[in-house]
């Protein structure tokens, strides 16, 4: 049995590690740079070990300070997580050789696995389907044009090693080789040094699907079904589920043997994914598999009831696991939402700071992995996901419907979140439809703002009137004792009007008490509806209301003298008015805004990686003018218009936070 293991990783997956562990009673070992001195994943172990440095490369990514403190503490296992070291087949040999028990499988699988182009030859030799295309890496344009045309156009162009969509490019027809080849080879060197690429075709709307399997060393290779992983941006995945909703029992046999064959071949041990593309005709093939835990396990935990870690742990102990392919069965469905700090009004840009507040949703059926809590910095050096927030269901729609009202609930204040865009994606008919691909959110999350049900925002306008009511002191005594009422006479006996606008959405609304405490007839337009406010806690900034029996969760924050509410995946600004009041202020001019500025800010913080001008050069619109990194993507930073540069105030590896000057333009010339 393993008796101390230590995390090399940190964030939630770290603490989720540490879960079972705890449970277990096996003793926990966190590492930690400087930045994370005061993370969750420190706190939660039982022993911490600094690693010192700031970036990964200097602490979670160096190997031999990672195995000192295994030794210090005597850990007799490491857990690599996911990332960092955990496809690194020199750290798991290292920490094999060093005497300790490796949670993951051999170097040797990892080497040859990671390898995509091995992987998809040791999948041609076992039978496992894969997408039409040459099997070797081409060199050459001449090369990659032959193995387009016998793949048949449109094709993908994939390095060898890496992921991510980096050093990938689709090509639709021959003349577009030329240039497509040699910048896929620059970039994957860059990002992986390796720089094969190989050409398959391309598969026009694919669904990603993934199988969890788990092998011992005594023989045992056992698939836990599928899932659908298919929302992604830039290759990245955004929301998962499982089941898929478009497989049934016969097409999940003949994936799961696929996967079973394909780590069966390997002498595959302990957790991995076995990684597929699946066609409109339901036809899947093989495209790569990752050897460790991943990201998106919950989903499947929650589905079969059984805890990957603890059977991890298990293998890497020598134990034989301990059931059968006939005990995997899946019961219900769910659905997982990944919460990272990036600001989705901003094109996703990342996003840092202090979380100032921070309360998850709670229930039953839903299950929150995180990483962060309130006092947690989150900085420019790791990965911006926080956690990872999961619901159960009876079925797929109870299950969405349950991450829903999930989202509803959970409150990140400080740096931006993602968590409204997430819950946009469940809420679109088309996801909740289950018409999935690769392309869904380029496909339907561009425009979502414009095409929000007026039936939400009808809901929304009750929460904000209700919290502004609240604010003035007119709720129920018995609830919560507010001062005297001040401000708007009622036009009737209880009943009180305003007027709430959002953009150029206007609503009249009346409210009334209904007689019973908490309850209230709220009128929007000519729809009436019966509210009740049984969690009244705009202090925790969340409002509970119960409308017409359907139970909502909303969350408002004030801004200025305004209410800023979320709720399903919509954020929305509204003022409130006395009718009074509206028949003047909407008729106000609207504010005045200066020229273009001859200083460019910059637009979020991070590092600068380089600079592409100099004083006195002339540039033009839309030239990037220099490189910022933050949160491991590198974003290039555009000039906003025509003209020369006077002066700039950064270098290459300098610390920079939004609003910082980075260039100031000369003034335009006098003609």
């Amino acid at each position: 049995m393993i008796r101390k293991l230590l995390v090399a990783n940190r964030g939630e997956i770290a603490v989720r590690v540490m879960r079972t562990c705890k449970r277990l009673g096996i003793g926990t070992v966190a590492i930690y740079s400087d930045p994370d001195a005061r993370a969750v994943h420190v706190r939660a172990a039982d022993e911490a070990v600094p690693l010192g440095g700031t970036t990964a490369m200097e602490s979670y990514l160096d190997i031999d300070k990672v195995l000192a403190a295994a030794r210090e503490t005597g850990a007799d296992a490491i857990h690599p997580g996911y990332g960092f070291l955990s496809e690194n087949p020199d750290f798991a040999r290292a920490v094999t050789e060093a005497g300790i028990a490796f949670v993951g499988p051999t170097a040797e699988a990892i080497a040859l696995l990671g390898d995509k182009m091995a992987a998809k030859d040791l999948a041609v030799r076992n039978g496992v389907p894969i997408v039409p295309g040459r099997q070797d890496p081409v060199t050459s344009v001449d090369e990659a044009l032959e193995a387009a045309e016998e793949a048949g156009y449109p094709v993908l162009l994939k390095p060898a090693a890496g992921g991510g969509g980096k050093g990938m490019r689709i090509v639709e027809k021959a003349d577009e080789m030329a240039d497509a080849l040699p910048a896929c080879q620059a970039e994957a060197l860059k990002s992986f040094k390796d720089d094969r690429i190989f050409v398959e075709r391309y598969v026009a709307r694919p669904r990603h699907i993934e199988v969890q399997i788990l092998a011992d060393a005594h023989g045992n290779t056992l698939a836990f079904g599928e899932r659908e992983c298919s929302v992604q941006r830039r290759y990245q995945k955004v929301v998962e589920e499982a089941p898929s909703p478009v497989v049934d029992d016969d097409i999940r046999a003949r994936l799961c043997k696929a996967a079973v064959d394909l780590a069966a071949a390997a002498d595959y041990r302990n957790a991995g994914t076995v990684e597929f593309i699946m066609d409109e005709n339901h036809d899947f093939f093989f495209l790569e598999m990752n050897t460790r835990l991943q990201v998106e396990h919950p989903v499947t935990e929650k589905v079969t009831g059984l805890d990957l870690v603890e059977l991890q742990l298990k293998v890497a102990a020598g134990e034989p696991l301990p059931l059968t392919q006939d005990d995997v069965t899946l019961r219900g469905w769910s659905i997982e939402a990944r919460i990272c700090a990036e600001d989705p009004e901003r094109g996703f840009l990342p996003s840092t700071g202090t979380i100032s507040r921070y309360e998850e949703p709670r229930g039953r059926r839903v299950r929150v992995d995180a990483g962060v809590d309130a006092g947690s910095t989150v900085s420019v050096y790791y990965d911006s996901l926080l956690a990872k927030v999961i619901a159960w269901g009876g079925d797929r729609d109870e299950a969405r419907r349950n991450l829903i009202d999930a989202l509803n609930g959970y409150h990140v204040e400080g740096p931006s979140t993602n968590i409204q865009f997430c819950n946009a994606v469940l809420n679109h008919p088309v996801f909740a439809a289950g018409d999935l691909s690769t392309h869904f959110i380029e496909q339907h999350m561009q425009n979502v703002d414009a095409d929000v049900p007026v039936e939400r925002l009808e809901r929304m306008v009750i929460a904000t009137a209700l919290v502004y009511h609240n604010r003035q002191g007119a709720v129920v005594e018995s609830l919560l004792p507010m001062a005297p009422r001040v401000g708007a006479t009622p036009t009737a006996p209880g009943k009180t009007e305003y007027v709430v606008r959002s953009g150029a959405d206007v609503f009249n609304v009346a409210l009334a008490p209904a007689g019973e405490p908490n309850r209230w007839r709220v009128e929007v337009g000519d729809r009436s509806f019966d509210v009740t406010t049984p969690e009244f806690e705009f202090y925790r900034r969340r409002l509970r209301l119960d409308i017409d029996g359907s139970r909502e969760r909303f969350l408002l924050t004030y801004e200025g003298n305004f209410i800023r509410a979320a709720h399903c995946g919509t954020q929305r600004t509204f003022e409130i008015y006395e009718p009074r009041e509206w028949e003047l202020a909407h008729h106000m001019p609207p504010p005045q805004t200066d020229g273009d500025s001859d200083e460019l800010v910059c637009p979020m913080p991070g590092l600068i990686v380089r600079v592409a001008v100099s004083e006195g050069e002339r540039v033009y619109a839309g030239q990037v003018l220099l490189t910022l990194e933050s949160m491991k993507m590198e974003s290039g930073v555009p000039a906003p218009r025509d003209g020369v540069i006077a002066a700039v105030h950064v270098e290459g590896g300098q610390a920079v936070d939004a609003g910082d000057a980075l260039v100031t333009f000369a003034q335009a010339d006098a003609d």
